[in-house]
């Protein structure tokens, strides 16, 4: 404006708030509206959610602040005059300067060139409506075949091993097998691996001598800068060589996303006991299903994740005997529980500490069954009654604990996409599977597979509210219906990018996507805002309609190309990330960085198309109602006077 009209800094910048204050305005709220509903979003997703929502917002409604207040400022006090017809690449250091002539004969070349493309747009609107359709139906489709999941997998610098014996296993067993193990992480991968520590009999399955689980701390993320150093790489080769060992099953893997919320990567299934078809049966239908996801090749290490059947010695009373010899039922199970466990008795004093006093058999007298028969119970009268005379046992298979899952009887599974596929594929290959199973047997998601469908379902909705506020906000600020309409037509040419993005680089639609398709949005609307908004400002002063829409994109191109490489500059760190954290932060990287460039290059053509078809839908019936208002009150006003 200075260079343009002569203007001193003062009265440009006055000038130049008046033009610009509505859209930044606009563009704060737009903006905070996209993130503002994420705020109520509940469960561990809405956590993520208001974690990116708050930090968006006030930083927003920061920056705009300072844009309308101390921006204004510095310009009016820093800038100094200059003359009418002023080349900015005068002021620049003498031996920059030819750069810079350079630079605005190009860019004004380019501009000239947008315009007379712009006007050929908005002669030939059918036509490229009819674009705009095909690039709405592209966006749909490559975003309806983008495979979901929750969270990225990430590099947390540790790996799980859990190692399972056949039942009956002694710990001298478990132990041996964990060297192996041992010996495989500290030698064979010492490059990527720093050490090592394992705990037999516990493991996420449960506790028994034929259980171990082993923890794996890897080398800090500076010295395993090559792929075959990465955590998912280890774990490959670590399960190629644990195939090997036959007396044991062992699996290796990285931890969830989020620790909280499982304890292994991939999908947390439950297949349920629904019909009430008992233990053997689920067992069968563990035994296919496994089978079958053996099979599949979207699904590997798949494997169940719970104790194995064990042999089971059940003691079987006969309650009339034993009520006829005068024992009680509690008598009973005191008996068994002291001699073959212990029972706490009494306390007693050492060296001025108190201790307690268990009581239990001896080891020789309870090791066998047959120490049953050496038991006897004293019944109401006080007479010792033996145990064989009122009770007997068998043997029988059984769980050694009680697993359900919202109060069916249930197994827990753990499994992993195949390479190529994510989670969300994985999870639907397991439902196809499960429904081959016999009729009585359901299944269910828990940890992180729980979250994943929820997610997903909470995903259009996100969506939707945040469309409807944009709307809102923007009709209320413009009190105008063309405006928003036009801004919010623009979306898809954003999204299309951020789609196209991710899916070049193989991500999937996961939550830090779906944050980033909302910042897309954000910024798909804040440069549909800077044209619109210009364009309605000229045609309220009287400037014919495209006319005033052309003129809007040539003043608005450079700030919108200004604002739009500041930031995809800006995000490109996150897009190229690596290290700790490195997968939510290309996630949302790649999503975003896309999402800025066909924001830029496709709204730049759009919006003057969508604002000039919907100002002539609507809004020349919206000024024939404004001037028949005016007639009206003006008459009204005559006759009044008369």
């Amino acid at each position: 404006i200075m260079s343009e009209e002569g203007l001193s800094p003062r009265e440009a910048t006055a000038k130049s708030m008046d033009q610009i204050t509505s859209a930044l305005i606009g563009i704060g709220l737009v903006l905070s509206a996209v993130f503002g509903p994420m705020v109520f979003f509940p469960g561990s997703t809405g956590v993520i959610y208001r974690q990116f929502s708050v930090t968006v917002i006030s930083s927003m409604l920061l920056s705009v602040l300072v844009a309308l207040i101390l921006t204004p400022v510095l310009c009016a006090s820093l800038l100094k005059p200059v003359s009418a017809g002023h080349e900015s690449s005068d002021s620049a250091i003498f031996f920059l300067r030819p750069f810079f002539r350079w630079f605005n004969h190009t860019f004004s070349w380019a501009r000239n060139l947008y315009v007379k493309l712009v006007g050929s747009i908005l002669a030939k609107r059918l036509r490229y409506l009819f674009l705009f359709l095909l690039i709405v139906g592209a966006m749909g489709y490559l975003f309806n075949r983008m495979p979901t999941s929750y969270l990225p997998n990430e590099d947390q610098g540790i790996l799980f091993v859990q190692a399972t014996l056949p039942t009956g296993s002694t710990l001298e067993q478990t132990e041996k097998v964990m060297n192996k193990i041992r010996d495989h992480f500290l030698i064979k991968e010492k490059d990527g691996v720093d050490s090592f520590m394992s705990i037999s009999g516990f493991s996420f399955s449960g506790q028994g001598q034929n259980t171990a689980l082993g923890f794996i701390k890897l080398r800090a993320w500076d010295l395993r800068q090559r792929p075959d150093l990465k955590v998912e790489a280890i774990a490959g080769r670590a399960m190629g060589a644990f195939s090997q060992i036959k007396e044991a099953m062992v699996f290796a893997f990285p931890p969830p996303a989020v620790l909280e919320l499982g304890n292994a990567t991939g999908f947390d299934f439950q297949l349920q006991d629904r019909g009430g078809l008992g233990h053997e049966k689920l067992i069968a239908a563990r035994n296919q299903l496994l089978g079958m996801a053996a099979q599949d090749p979207r699904l590997i290490r798949v494997r169940p994740n719970g104790m194995e059947d064990v042999p089971e010695y059940h003691i079987d009373v006969d309650w009339d005997k034993a009520g006829a010899l005068g024992l009680s039922i509690t008598s009973i199970n005191n008996t068994i529980a002291a001699a073959f466990g212990s029972a706490y008795v009494n306390d007693f004093i050492q060296a001025g500490r108190v201790k307690r006093v268990f009581v239990q058999a001896d080891a020789p007298y309870r090791m066998l069954p047959k120490d049953l028969k050496k038991l006897y119970v004293r019944n109401n009268i006080g007479r010792m009654v033996p145990f064989a005379s009122f009770a007997s046992g068998h043997w029988a298979i059984g769980s050694p604990k009680l697993e359900r899952f919202n109060a069916f009887p249930s197994i827990n599974i753990w499994g992993e996409p195949a390479p190529g596929h994510s989670s969300g594929e994985a999870m639907q290959a397991m439902e196809e599977l499960v429904a081959k199973l016999p009729q009585g047997i359901g299944y269910d998601w828990t940890g992180l597979s729980y979250q994943e469908r929820m997610a997903g379902t909470q995903a259009p909705l996100l969506y939707a509210f945040s469309i409807f506020v944009i709307f809102l906000c923007l009709a209320a600020l413009y009190e105008s219906w063309p405006i928003p309409i036009a801004i919010l037509i623009c979306l898809p040419l954003g999204i299309i990018g951020g789609v196209i993005a991710s899916s070049m680089r193989g991500m999937s639609n996961d939550v830090y996507f779906q944050i980033g398709l909302l910042t897309t949005m954000g910024l798909t609307t804040k440069n549909a805002i800077l044209i619109v908004q210009f364009a309605r400002a000229r045609v309220d002063e009287g400037a014919k309609l495209i006319d005033a829409t052309l003129e809007a994109a040539r003043l608005r191109l450079r700030p919108i190309i200004m604002t739009s490489l500041a930031f995809g500059f800006g995000i490109l760190p996150l897009a190229l990330a690596s290290g700790a954290g490195s997968g939510a932060q290309r996630a949302i990287g790649t999503g975003v960085l896309g999402g800025v460039v066909t924001s830029t290059f496709l709204v730049i053509l759009y919006a003057p198309l969508f604002y000039v078809m919907i100002y002539k839908l609507i809004g020349k019936h919206r000024k024939r109602v404004k001037k028949n208002n005016g007639i009206d009150q003006s008459t009204s006003g005559e006759q009044s006077h008369e």
